[in-house]
């Protein structure tokens, strides 16, 4: 079995849902897109993952905030509101009589093409947009057990040439510096800005523990996480240094603590990285404090939905 970040309890009702592609409803074994689409062709497009916790898409309007970020960035101009794309969310989650426990994948592609082609301007229709909910909770043995880390020579790009603050589908480089990690025996991949400072991992944001303190990159060179603004945000409700600075592996290898971050699994425990071990090996307490505090914040965001 995958053990890893997006490692997910087995649950046999995501054989039958239903999936909306540009707000019609399919069998999952029936929603089926365009090879001319524009996402499959050349990558194209941007996305969002939510969660549907006890009734209420959490943080939606952070997720959103993003989404229509990254279009702008690319040139995609949107044909919908952000209230009409959430009606289709709702529509479709209504349709899966879901309440709780759910991932919700949108997914944004500039559209059809009328001939295999990088050049927007040969796209006929569109946009697709396709929304995926299913019921996923991440594994409680993998978040105890923890992952470990393979540092990539893959470097996290530049925002010159394509800004890894951009959720888009051009996600190569990442599943490239994955496969690294996975053949040297790791679980995920730590990623390293173009200066040599540690980034991010290849699908969630680093952080580490050091003297009481928590570190994460400066933002420049990695995602733009929602649940990394988060923690960010509820060690300063809670008095606990966070700095967002460059650091190397030297800091990463003596640290007293390491996690990640990511919609689907919140904060799980980094336990080894390139073969060493990181503090004792285990969760720790600052990780398991700030992830309780991470669930309290989403528990207020349900209570304000």
């Amino acid at each position: 079995m995958v053990h890893g970040t997006h490692n997910a309890q087995d649950d046999s009702r995501n054989d039958s849902i239903l999936i909306s592609i540009n707000d019609e409803l399919f069998k999952r074994n029936e929603a089926k897109i365009s090879v001319f689409d524009s996402g499959y062709l050349v990558g194209d497009g941007v996305w969002e993952a939510l969660r549907l916790h006890n009734g209420v898409l959490v943080f939606l309007e952070d997720h959103f905030k993003r989404l229509w970020q990254s279009a702008k960035t690319v040139g995609m101009s949107l044909p919908f509101t952000k209230e009409e794309l959430t009606n289709r969310v709702w529509k479709i989650i209504n349709a899966n009589n879901m309440t709780d426990g759910v991932h919700v994948r949108i997914m944004i592609t500039r559209g059809i093409k009328k001939t295999p082609s990088q050049d927007p301007r040969l796209t006929i229709l569109g946009p697709n947009v396709v929304i995926i909910p299913e019921y996923k909770k991440a594994s409680k043995d993998s978040k105890e057990k923890g992952i470990s880390l393979f540092t990539s020579t893959i470097r996290r790009g530049s925002p010159d040439y394509l800004d890894p603050r951009l959720n888009c589908h051009s996600k190569l480089h990442e599943v490239q510096a994955l496969i690294q990690a996975i053949e040297a025996g790791a679980d995920e991949a730590l990623m390293l800005d173009v200066n040599g400072f540690v980034s991010t991992c290849n699908a969630t944001n680093f952080f580490i523990v050091k003297d009481g303190e928590v570190w994460t990159s400066t933002g420049k060179y990695c995602m733009n996480g929602i649940t990394r603004a988060k923690v960010i945000e509820v060690c300063s409700s809670n008095n606990i240094p966070c700095k967002e600075k460059d650091f190397s592996l030297f800091d990463v290898y003596g640290a007293d603590e390491a996690f990640v971050t990511g919609t689907f699994g919140g904060l799980t425990p980094v336990t080894k990285i390139d073969g060493r071990t990181i503090g004792e090996g285990g969760f720790g307490k600052m990780t398991r404090k700030l992830s309780h505090l991470y669930e309290e914040l989403i528990e207020t965001n349900v209570k304000h939905g």
